[in-house]
């Protein structure tokens, strides 16, 4: 590819971006990212120098950011069910409203590609039916409950039918993902392991942990994307991907989980709970990556596990109580904390000063 094809990076500074940025650095682009950065930069630490950075909204972009642009990556967003049920309006303007808008700007003005974040959580029925419990792939039938992935969806529906020979759209389903990231999250699923066991000794199975899901290293996420950068575009266009490592019963990622704490001398105990709780379960062939683009998720869980804990160590990212590693325990406290700085419009600053009260004479 030209050495320094432009990739702007909606979200380059959250769990996938900031890792997604570093990748595409190592590979000679210049990335340029637009991201709000509601978490903090800690995901831009190492490249901030090294990336062009617009502290912005996705949902008011403006055409100049697109400029020189070749690709578009949109991994920005509200990225998991709580948060999207949270605040569903937020949830429909970013990752529907807001990604399809950013798509038709780039097309007007002349990107060459547009490749989108999706979800594999797509795929859930949000019921248990046996008779379904197949590999899904991505010709199947899909009618997700959650505000999440209804949001996924509509916009994939919106944005394939924006494909053209001048204009190359794909969406990549991802998995859940697992792994270090600068911008770190302990409430996906692995990475919460890693933590409980840690910081508690002990890892906990809701409703014995019998649910299947896909999953996939975040690392192997980022290379994912590039490959939909780089391929050519007869074969991505107006495609959907699903990005998955393996499927897991959450069991026995548990125990993969604690095989490699045990390796590393963290001892960790499994208990389970088989009170019911909304279970989601479903399982997902990654095989048309792999088929169309040669492209397999190599990062294991003990490996990424590994990593985690040597990096979690390195980066001082132990302070596993703090509510910036999960994503709607910090969004409501951000929305708290707007509530109190409206009063004064500042945290320690004077308060502006009030309009003098006049006496009204009756």
């Amino acid at each position: 590819h030209d050495d320094m094809s432009t990739i702007l990076l909606v979200g380059g500074g959250g769990y996938v971006g900031s890792v997604l940025a570093q990748e595409l650095l190592e590979r000679g682009y210049a990335v340029r990212i637009l991201d709000r950065l509601y978490f903090g930069d800690q995901g831009l630490t190492g490249i901030r120098d090294r990336v062009e950075l617009t502290i912005g909204d996705m949902r008011t972009v403006s055409p100049a950011i697109l400029e020189d642009v070749e690709a578009v990556i949109t991994v920005g967003g509200i990225s998991n069910d709580p948060t999207a049920e949270f605040n569903p309006k937020a949830n429909y303007e970013m990752n529907t409203t807001a990604s399809v808008a950013l798509a038709r700007l780039s097309r007007d003005q002349g990107v060459h590609r547009y490749i989108y974040a999706s979800s594999c959580s797509i795929y859930d029925r949000g019921v248990a039916d046996e008779s379904r419990d197949v590999l899904l792939d991505e010709t199947a039938d899909v009618d997700p409950p959650g505000a999440y992935a209804g949001s996924k969806l509509a916009a994939e529906r919106e944005l394939m039918e924006l494909a053209s020979d001048r204009f190359t759209v794909a969406a990549l389903r991802k998995a859940t993902l697992f792994g270090f990231s600068p911008r770190m999250r302990y409430d996906l699923v692995v990475n919460t392991f890693v933590k409980d066991a840690w910081s508690k000794g002990t890892i906990s199975l809701h409703f014995g942990g019998e649910m299947w899901r896909p999953l996939a290293d975040v690392r192997d996420a980022a290379r994912a994307y590039i490959a939909l950068i780089r391929a050519d575009p007869k074969i991505i266009n107006g495609e959907l991907f699903n990005l998955v490592y393996r499927n897991f019963r959450i069991s026995e990622l548990a125990m993969r989980v604690r095989a490699a704490l045990r390796e590393l001398d963290v001892p960790v105990e499994i208990l389970t709970d088989y009170s019911y709780r909304g279970v989601r379960n479903y399982r997902v062939s990654g095989e048309k990556l792999d088929r169309r683009l040669g492209i397999t998720p190599q990062v294991t869980v003990e490996a990424s596990v590994h990593t985690m804990v040597q990096q979690i160590r390195r980066a001082n990212y132990t302070d596993f109580d703090n509510p910036r590693y999960y994503n709607i325990a910090w969004m409501k406290l951000l929305q708290e904390a707007q509530g109190v700085i409206q009063v004064t419009g500042s945290v320690f600053d004077l308060p502006r000063a009030p309009k003098p009260l006049r006496e009204v004479s009756s």
